[in-house]
């Protein structure tokens, strides 16, 4: 995966990342390297089931292998 020069401008924003394993971890990007590890501070991993919908489990301070990431996306916060 290639950090491309759109990665810089996430840094400080809150991103949802999709590991290989299929969880979702949410949280606000800190830094990153050549090798796309990020770390990620404020994170939690939301964890979906159909009988008790949707729950966050809080991770705080965490760093995720960029071998391990499937793909990542900035999260808009909403004004409903």
């Amino acid at each position: 995966m290639s950090t491309g020069p759109g990665l810089e401008s996430l840094v400080d924003q809150t991103i949802s990342v999709i590991t290989n394993d299929g969880r979702n971890i949410v949280g606000v990007l800190k830094g990153f390297d050549q090798a796309t590890n990020i770390i990620l501070d404020e994170s939690h991993e939301r964890v979906y089931s159909t009988k008790e919908g949707v729950q966050q489990l809080v991770l705080g301070l965490y760093i995720i292998r960029g071998d391990n990431i499937l793909c990542f996306s900035l999260l808009q916060k909403c004004c409903w």
